[in-house]
């Protein structure tokens, strides 16, 4: 008699797994993503203010090892800052058009997975502001706060670039802690201006997310502003150039200084030209050229004590 075979005599093979090797560095994409490695923009604008106030504040002459803690301090505060607002933001990133790709958005790293990364970096920002001293510490303290309570704010402050500012700011007082032992008066301007500049360049970026944000209700300067935004974008742009042109009379700087403010101005005013029609991709651009308006403020400030010597 003629007998079927049955259907289960043989297995369809299984995919071969990935090699570990492969499979960690994958992960290791992953948490470098959420850490915006691949986007070191942020890095740098705030990093230029924590430059000019230590430069500042070290006559030209910064110590060594204070310069290094603050450098490794601003990559992994960033870092930090980051997956927090990532993870406060994970259910609203995915319909924003920018940030759906984002890990945490897109589901590729956990919750639990991001939450372990941020106290692995925060425990490395604390290992390194306590090689300086305790007045420093305590304003970590301050700052570590502020900058973890950022991401609430954009949920009912309506203003939050204002709050962002000083979570960005908070280097330059720490800066001149860490250098002097004191807070002079010309941190507290350094503060001011840096506190302009990040509204500034952080109501840039939000005209860039301005109908998203609307439609899921999150607040922005770029809303509050609404058609007024680049003229008010313009008077802190203003008072920022005001806030450090008053620091440098107080340090009796000299051409460089200025040169490196007339640069900042003349790139101010190329960013309001690429914000004219409200575009976003020109809106970016203008948010992504205040690297460059940091920069050269930090070169004039540098070159101003090279000269002096």
């Amino acid at each position: 008699m003629a007998t079927t075979a049955p259907d289960f005599d043989f297995e369809t093979p299984r995919p071969r797994e990935a090699p570990f090797w492969y499979r960690l560095y994958r992960r290791l994409e992953e948490y470098a993503l959420l850490m915006r490695l691949d986007r070191p923009i942020g890095i740098y604008l705030l990093l230029w203010p924590v430059l000019w106030a230590l430069w500042i504040a070290g006559d030209g002459r910064p110590d060594p090892k204070v310069l290094v803690v603050f450098v490794a301090g601003v990559l992994v505060m960033r870092s930090a800052g980051c997956i927090i607002n990532d993870f406060v933001d994970r259910d609203l990133d995915p319909q924003v058009k920018r940030t759906r790709a984002r890990p945490l958005a897109a589901r590729r790293v956990t919750p639990g997975e991001a939450l372990a990364l941020f106290a692995l970096l925060v425990i490395l920002a604390l290992w390194l502001v306590l090689r300086l001293d305790w007045f420093t510490v305590a304003l970590s303290v301050i700052g570590a706060v502020i900058a973890v309570s950022y991401p609430f704010f954009k949920r009912f402050f309506p203003l939050p670039q204002l709050y962002l500012g000083v979570a960005f700011s908070w280097g330059v007082p720490m800066a001149f802690a860490a250098q002097t032992g004191g807070l002079p008066r010309v941190a507290w301007v350094l503060f001011i201006a840096t506190m302009l500049w990040v509204a500034v360049y952080d109501t840039l970026y939000a005209m860039v997310d301005r109908e998203d944000d609307l439609r899921i209700g999150v607040k922005s300067s770029a809303i509050l502003f609404a058609d007024m935004d680049r003229l008010i974008v313009a008077a802190m742009q203003a008072m920022m150039l005001f806030a450090l042109l008053l620091a440098g009379r107080s340090m009796q700087f000299g051409r460089w200084y200025y040169a490196g403010l007339a640069a900042a101005g003349v790139l101010f005013v190329w960013q309001q030209w690429l914000i004219r029609k409200r575009d976003p991709d020109g809106c970016l651009r203008a948010f992504l050229n205040n690297n460059y308006a940091g920069m050269v403020i930090f070169i004039g400030v540098l070159m101003e004590y090279v000269y002096r010597r």
